[in-house]
């Protein structure tokens, strides 16, 4: 039998164990080509800033050229360029202002601790006001303080000028490197017919981080990517290698674009489908039939009932000249959303349950059209996999 106190110390056991396990530093995931690339650009960058700044002040002897926390910057700038606070906004305007602000209180405040702490905890808040936040502006705060840089002038160069020299560096080098540099921090909202690819919309996204309240080291587009890719991949792990050619529907029906209204609408009706792929004479998709199709163009949404007005829809004209569509091709939907036989089936997911389609033409070697794979073919694979 446990007694309370013997359960009271497993937990504070536990509790203290936990709250040790938070020093430890977490695994870093970049790879060395990766470690690499920062190493080499963390060595352009402060070199391409000290030397045009030594140029520069070669015409005011004595004064300084180069400010330490130019080399946190250069961290932050080529070793995690995508992060807000890597940004060219946050590292010039975080250096500078809070350069300005270090140089205030050195001039307002005696005591050189005093001035260093009121200079970190008001850079900050100037920081997140300007939307600039940069760590490495709080040293250069307190840095202003404890060399007393007493001239605002200081605030220009070297802070300044240190500050946009190494962003210059960040965005040629990240750019030729393959890192989006300055990296896109408030993405576009997606098209409709791209924002279902997950379960989740942009605006949750946004509701979770107002509710989460805090600075987040990442990019909003970047952590949507990150959610987006990961969803996917429980899926992959779930669902395992299921490809489109293993549950398409081989037993096609097709028409080509000079097929007639009334026999595509025969062939609907016969085979009990509600959509037909459009191919030209080479098999590749042109289009699709759909009965929406058919209902659109008919109007059967007006007065008339619905039999007798599809009835003269689909009838063929035995004039040489008609207003109405008579082929297939003239009423049928261009834009096609189609997926490669060996594509995995899980990303067809979104698609169907919220993308609002109902059939995927699946295509195989030059874009031949090799077989459609339906909702309920879908449903029917989903079905079979998850069978204990």
């Amino acid at each position: 039998m446990t007694t309370p106190l013997a359960h009271a110390s497993t937990s504070f056991g536990t509790r203290l164990s936990n709250w040790l396990a938070a020093f430890r530093p977490a695994p870093v995931v970049v790879n060395a080509q990766e470690r690499l690339r920062a190493v080499v650009g963390a060595v352009i960058g402060v070199l391409f800033a000290a030397a045009l700044s030594r140029v520069m002040a070669d015409s005011s002897p004595g004064m300084p050229w180069l400010v330490a926390p130019i080399g946190a910057s250069a961290v932050l700038v080529f070793g995690v360029p995508a992060s807000p606070l890597a940004q060219p906004w946050a590292v010039v305007g975080g250096n500078t202002l809070s350069a300005l602000v270090g140089i205030a209180c050195a001039n307002w405040i005696g005591d050189p601790a005093l001035a260093g702490a009121v200079a970190v905890s008001l850079a900050i808040g100037l920081m997140f006001s300007m939307r600039c936040l940069h760590p490495p502006g709080g040293a250069m705060a307190l840095i202003a303080v404890l060399t007393h840089a007493t001239a605002f002038h200081w605030a220009l160069f070297p802070a300044l000028a240190n500050s946009a020299l190494l962003v210059v560096a960040g965005i040629v080098y990240n750019s030729a490197t393959g890192r989006r540099y300055p990296h896109v921090q408030v993405a576009p909202r997606a098209p409709d017919d791209e924002a279902v690819k997950s379960r989740f919309s942009s605006a949750d996204i946004d509701v979770v981080l107002s509710r989460y309240n805090q600075v987040l080291d990442i990019s909003r587009d970047d952590l949507e990517k990150i959610l987006q890719e990961t969803e996917m991949e429980a899926y992959r792990r779930q669902l395992g290698e299921i490809r489109c050619a293993d549950i398409m529907s081989r037993d096609l029906i097709s028409v080509e674009f000079g097929t007639s209204l009334q026999d595509a609408w025969a062939l609907l009706r016969k085979h009990g489908v509600k959509a037909l792929p459009v191919v030209d004479k080479l098999r590749r998709i042109v289009g699709i039939i759909t009965v929406a199709d058919f209902m659109r163009h008919a109007k059967v949404d007006v007065h008339e009932s619905f039999g007798e007005k599809l009835r003269e829809f689909v009838k063929r004209s035995t004039t040489m000249h008609s207003d109405k569509p008579e082929v297939v091709g003239q009423i049928m939907t261009r834009q096609v959303r189609v997926a490669s036989a060996d594509r995995h089936v899980v990303e067809l997911m979104p698609l169907f349950s919220e993308g609002g389609h109902h059939h995927i033409p699946i295509i195989g070697e030059k874009n031949k059209l090799v077989g459609i794979i339906t909702q309920s073919d879908f449903v029917k694979a989903l079905h079979r996999r998850v069978q204990p």
